[in-house]
């Protein structure tokens, strides 16, 4: 709640119980008053003072009743003083229009203000013209009372919207308050699951691949015991392939992009890449970039580095191909990177219902860039891997 509003608020409640305080203030002044001025019947005039008082305190939550009996007091005490219709007449106003309903209310005030006129006036009117002058009066403070009511209701029903306004706003504040925490929490758990996946996919795209071209090495070594040469060969390769996993291992604690990726474009990277997978498997592999190659943003370049990996690694595994070919394309809007051999093939259709994690992270990680993986393959006629990106600009180079 604003300052404003407390401040509004206490003004509120300080009118309220001097309201409720006016009708015994109004009735003490009129007795006081009376008493100074009256010489004649002033314990009568005590005890009427005292059974008014009594009648306010005790018969106030009766209604039409209540206003009734309150009338007939100020009756009667205004002819003991004038002094009770200049005072406590108003009470009789402000209790007929709080304690009644409708036209009862105008019924209440016109019979106070019939009694306050005729106890100015020294009693009731005796020619037309009084007449016309004590109608005159009484319906000038029954329009003066009923104006001022009005005016009061407004302002009370204002104010009472304005405070269920504030009370449906510190609600809603609330609430938002307490989604705002559930989506923070949501957030997190989503950002550890994230989190999860991508370190699930790196490890799989480069330690996991790393380890099992050293296991793979070692058991061609194991093999070629009797050859000195292919011996060595092989061990070596296993040493290399442990060290660039270690390598990669540290890359993936510090959350930074391949190391081919660092000093070398994209072409260069994935020419590279293709020639070391070709004389590591003994296999064929060409690559081919075609359009005007430009820097890409890292996770453009990252994503295709990594399918490129990720499909070289399924064709050493499970393919047997004698021929693998490469293809980087680069066109106005997309990038597309296509890897094809001739090797024994597979289902589609049976490989997208488990698919095994090397799929579903070359998909995962392409979609995450709102792009396609399509994959083509029949037994024994090969395979055809095509991911495309959108070809999103690095924005240090200012292309």
């Amino acid at each position: 709640m604003t300052t404003a509003d407390g401040r509004l608020e206490r003004w509120e409640r300080l009118v309220a119980r001097q309201l409720e305080a006016a009708p015994y203030l109004l009735l003490v002044v009129s007795a006081v008053l009376a008493w100074q001025n009256e010489s004649q019947g002033r314990m009568l005039t005590l005890g009427l003072v005292a059974l008014a008082a009594v009648w306010i305190a005790v018969m106030s939550r009766l209604g039409a009743v209540y206003v009734i009996g309150l009338i007939i007091l100020i009756g009667v005490l205004c002819t003991r003083s004038t002094w009770f219709a200049s005072f406590f007449a108003f009470t009789g106003y402000l209790h007929s229009w709080s304690h009644l309903r409708g036209l009862w209310r105008f019924a209440g005030v016109t019979a106070t203000a019939a009694i306050s006129v005729t106890a100015y006036r020294g009693g009731l009117p005796r020619s037309a013209g009084d007449v016309i002058s004590f109608l005159f009066f009484t319906a000038a403070i029954v329009a003066a009372v009923g104006l001022f009511s009005f005016v009061g209701e407004v302002t009370t029903e204002r104010s009472a919207e304005r405070k269920r306004m504030v009370a449906q706003l510190e609600e809603t504040m609330r609430e938002n308050a307490g989604l705002h925490a559930q989506l923070l929490v949501q957030a997190r758990e989503a950002g550890v699951f994230d989190e999860r996946q991508r370190m699930a996919g790196e490890i799989h795209d480069t330690i996991a691949q790393g380890l099992t071209g050293v296991v793979t090495q070692l058991q061609a070594a194991v093999h070629a015991r009797e050859s000195d040469t292919d011996w060595e060969r092989h061990v070596g390769n296993a040493m290399t392939l442990a060290r660039e996993s270690l390598a990669e291992a540290r890359r993936t604690i510090h959350a930074v992009g391949p190391a081919q990726l660092e000093s070398t474009p994209l072409p260069q990277a994935l020419d590279e890449l293709t020639a070391r997978w070709a004389a590591l498997h003994e296999v064929r592999a060409d690559f081919t970039a075609t359009g005007t190659a430009r820097p890409l943003h890292p996770e453009v370049e990252e994503t295709l580095l990594r399918t490129a990996q990720e499909a070289l690694a399924n064709i050493a595994k499970h393919a047997g191909a004698a021929r693998v070919g490469l293809t980087l394309s680069y066109m106005d809007d997309t990038v597309t990177l296509d890897v094809r051999d001739d090797g024994s093939g597979f289902d589609p259709g049976r490989a997208a219902g488990g698919g095994g994690f090397g799929l579903t992270a070359m998909r995962r990680r392409v979609t995450r860039l709102a792009g396609t993986l399509e994959i083509e393959s029949e037994y024994g006629g090969g395979t055809a891997v095509s991911a495309s990106v959108p070809a999103i600009a690095r924005r240090d180079t200012g292309v």
